[in-house]
């Protein structure tokens, strides 16, 4: 039976004579029927079992239980011994069960049987089995690796699990042999890591205090609702009201702006101009933490404004450069200049930062994309991030810590198994144009380390030949990257490309084999390591669920049986890798099939938790496997504070750097190996600061896309607290909740602009509405709404699919999106220095028609 586009979505069933098992066997109910409530009354009390998990709803991996009724998951909640999300999940959680029987996943793997690629182009799917599926992925893989040409094998991953998924991005393309291979991470958060990386030496998530903060300072951030640790938050939240101050610097009201004590409406993107006149008030009135920073010689503050002051007057304890950063860019910022830049009033700038003072060294500023991911969003996560360091909240009591860790065993080397073809073929030059002199892309300070996801596309145009084969697994970057538009021209021109998904979408329909993926959360096997509220930990995810589809853990199950195929034509690296070097460690059993592969896996990496010969420091003592799965996590100890105090930080000063040598001593070896200077590396990758600027925490004006007269509004993204990482849009409850996010709508899809703009243009509540940027035009409807700043204008990211199931776009089969995808007006650039897509800070001016 061959299976149309038209019915694809219908008919993804175990065979071609049980093809309708998903839609078309369904009721004629409304597709809000899940909300409404049985009829018959629930067994009392519920026969079942609480199955430990992890949950992968945002970066938080909060560890969860999930109660299992005859094999099926019913409900879920967060587990109770953890000490992170304290038995609770957020409303991304509870969507589990919809999103994992979402009766429009991929149900069998599929083949292309229409060559033709393109928006709208039926692919003509049909059924095939695991088998043909394989063995015509590792056919096209032979070929490359007979022609010489194994480095055009390209892999990227989207949300993948932090162990097993180096048996997929850490062996497949080392052992087969490419260097390209990409993870998703650019397009989310690097840039806002440059902050504490450039500064304190740690290029990674924070950890807050907030069950001590006086003083909680969310910037660029929604931690009520999108960012991470959101049970958490939600739990020490009123606390945190009641005894101190909340701060919430975002354009748009969001749900903790609306609860906080003071919001400040930012222009976006000048987030810098903002953190330097708070600096300048913190310093010019004697705020700053004396205990961490430093003082004055004499002890008298020479912090006034526009005047220098003397290095040598001032000593430090635990910082490196204040003075250096004071005369070269704090001294003339003053809360008037602060106004001017971000349109925040000056006395509102002064009575926030005196605030921070009052609180410190309890003080959270937490800072989160908004600020930091936009095409100069380096110094601005540097500047956000310097706040913490003048207030003394490093590491501190009530503060912003670093992440720590749980002990977990590492995979077998690789090494004898990588011949001299692999060698070779890894040592070529990357697609994403890391390290090129325009793209420094320097993660953990070092040129060319960092990723730059969204440019992968880029070079696939460029060099039309480069990939041949193309593997993607929980992967849809023709939606969720900007200029999206650029993924679709690229993936149509591929010549062989899998995608390995649990839901079809946007990227899927250019592919020419689909392999059903395990939804992790509930069918698959991995260890998921994470921290949050002090305390670091280990969560498993395991086969909590009987898989009601024909479905395989890409990471590990297809790993192998793709190894096994792979053999079978002559090369047996990959497969002897697998089997040779992995063992049960109780047992001592190796692998024979490809579900045993993956619970040894997850076994072999957890065992030093459940297999200690001493007792580990932090939850009681785990008796064996069997335990482990039971209890699901292992958590570390507290936190140890002041762990970078003392000359402990990983920079090259080993102090907290306001004047960044890491950045300085990165810019300088990139720009030597192009034989030029720092200032012509800036220029060329399109920042503003010159000299000895370049170095410290400092205010970039903004760059935009779209000038003034033409695209007078500037447009600005967020996420909805009910975004599973974008994969949640054809779940009935992300529709029918959709108004949780404030000014927002259920089952549809509106652009926020205040009043005062509609008024201006013409334009009233509900209008319909094109959104044009200089990159695409889109259209939802208009809300006017007094929660977004005048001049700017917000929209969730989230809807405009067509092709994501029946849910998600307003009609499958004409392919009519439900609104429309912000990035396909999102212009497709980046912050340069560390590679990151730019998404946040208002880089992008669009016009509002009326339809």
């Amino acid at each position: 039976m061959k299976l149309t586009r038209r019915i694809f979505i219908m008919a993804t069933g175990i065979s071609a004579g049980s093809l309708m098992v998903g839609c078309a066997g369904m009721s004629a109910a409304p597709l809000h029927s899940a909300l409404v409530p049985r009829k018959a009354k629930p067994s009392s009390p519920a026969v079942g079992d609480w199955v430990a998990s992890t949950c992968q709803g945002c970066t938080q991996w909060c560890a969860i239980q999930i109660f299992v009724q005859g094999g099926r998951a019913t409900r879920v909640r967060g587990n109770p011994l953890s000490k992170t999300n304290h038995g609770y999940v957020c409303p991304r959680g509870h969507m589990i069960p919809q999103q994992m029987y979402d009766p429009d996943r991929i149900k069998v793997p599929m083949k292309r049987t229409n060559p033709l690629k393109g928006r709208g182009i039926d692919p003509k799917f049909v059924p095939i089995s695991w088998d043909e599926a394989l063995n015509t992925v590792a056919d096209k893989m032979m070929a490359l690796r007979a022609a010489g040409e194994t480095h055009k094998l390209m892999y990227m991953r989207g949300r993948y699990s932090p162990t097993s998924t180096e048996l997929l991005y850490g062996t497949l393309p080392k052992i087969f042999g490419t260097g390209n291979y990409f993870s998703h991470s650019a397009i989310c958060a690097e840039a806002e890591k440059m902050g504490p990386g450039l500064t304190q030496g740690f290029f990674g998530y924070r950890d807050y205090d907030l069950a001590n903060t006086n003083c909680l300072v969310a910037w660029g951030c929604d931690p009520l609702a999108s960012n991470r640790m959101v049970p958490n938050t939600m739990n020490r939240f009123p606390d945190i009201v009641k005894r101190g101050t909340v701060i919430a610097v975002d354009p748009r009201l969001s749900n903790i702006a609306a609860k906080a004590h003071e919001w400040l409406p930012i222009s976006p993107g000048t987030d810098g101009a903002l953190a330097g006149a708070i600096a300048h008030v913190l310093l010019t009135e004697g705020l700053w933490s004396r205990e961490f920073v430093g003082d004055f010689k004499d002890g008298k503050n020479l912090f006034v404004a526009g005047k220098t002051v003397d290095e040598a007057a001032f000593v430090e304890k635990e910082t490196h450069g204040l003075v250096k950063w004071w005369n070269l860019e704090l001294k003339d910022h003053t809360p008037a200049w602060g106004e001017k830049e971000s349109l925040i009033p000056a006395a509102q700038i002064v009575r926030v930062a005196r605030a921070m003072g009052k609180a410190a060294p309890k003080v959270t500023v937490w800072m989160g994309p908004g600020a930091a991911m936009h095409p100069r969003g380096t110094y601005s996560a540097m500047a956000v991030h310097a706040l913490n360091g003048l207030l003394g909240s490093i590491d501190a009591e009530g503060g912003v810590w670093q992440s720590g860790s749980v002990p977990l065993a590492k995979f077998p080397k690789l090494d004898k198994y990588v011949d001299e073809q692999a060698k070779t073929a890894s040592k070529g030059k990357k697609l994403d144009g890391r390290g090129a002199k325009d793209m420094p892309a320097m993660m953990g300070a070092k040129p060319g380390s960092g990723v730059v996801t969204n440019n992968v596309a880029n070079g696939m145009l460029k060099d039309p030949g480069a990939v041949k084969v193309f593997i993607s697994s929980w992967s849809n970057f023709a939606f969720s990257a900007t200029g999206a538009q650029r993924w679709e021209k690229a993936l149509a021109a591929v010549p062989f490309f899998v995608h390995m998904v649990p839901n079809a979408s946007e990227m899927t329909m250019f592919a020419d084999i689909v392999l059903p993926s395990t939804f992790n959360s509930a069918e698959g096997w991995s260890i998921v390591t994470n921290m949050g509220n002090g305390h670091a930990y280990a969560s498993i995810q395991q086969g909590a669920v009987k898989r009601l589809w024909d479905v395989k853990q890409e990471e590990t199950e297809v790993m192998w049986l793709l190894a096994e195929k792979l053999k079978a034509r002559g090369f047996a690296n990959l497969f002897d890798y697998y089997a040779n070097e992995f063992k049960d460690p109780e047992t001592g059993k190796a692998p024979t099939t490809a579900l045993e592969f993956s619970e040894i896996a997850t076994k072999m990496t957890s065992a030093p938790l459940w297999m200690a010969k001493e007792p580990l420091k932090g939850d009681a003592p785990i008796n064996g496997w069997a335990d482990f799965k039971k209890k699901g996590m292992f958590s570390g100890p507290r936190y140890t504070l002041k762990k970078g105090w003392g000359g402990k930080f990983n920079t090259p000063t080993k102090k907290f750097e306001f004047y960044s040598e890491s950045l300085k001593n990165g810019l300088l070896e990139h720009a030597k190996k192009y034989e030029t200077t720092v200032d012509d590396i800036l220029t060329v990758s399109g920042y503003t600061a010159r000299g000895e600027l370049a170095f410290v925490p400092h205010y970039e004006t903004v760059k935009r896309h779209g000038n003034l007269a033409d695209f007078p509004l500037t447009f600005i993204d967020y996420k909805s607290r009910l975004n599973r990482e974008g994969r949640s849009q054809n779940t009935p409850w992300y529709q029918e909740f959709k108004k949780v996010d404030p000014g927002d709508v259920s089952w549809g899809d509106v652009v926020k602009m205040n009043p005062v703009d509609g008024a201006k243009l013409g334009l009233k509540n509900g209008d319909n509405v094109t959104i044009t940027s200089v990159t695409g035009t889109i259209s939802c409807q208009l809300k006017l709404w007094e929660g977004v700043r005048p001049g700017t204008v917000a929209k969730c990211y989230g809807q405009g699919h067509w092709a994501y199931g029946r849910v998600a776009a307003k009609d499958f089969v004409k392919v009519i999106p439900r609104g429309g995808n912000n990035n396909e007006i999102l212009v497709d650039d980046y912050d340069r220095l560390s590679g990151a897509t730019a998404r946040n800070g208002g880089f992008t001016g669009v016009r509002i028609q009326k339809v």
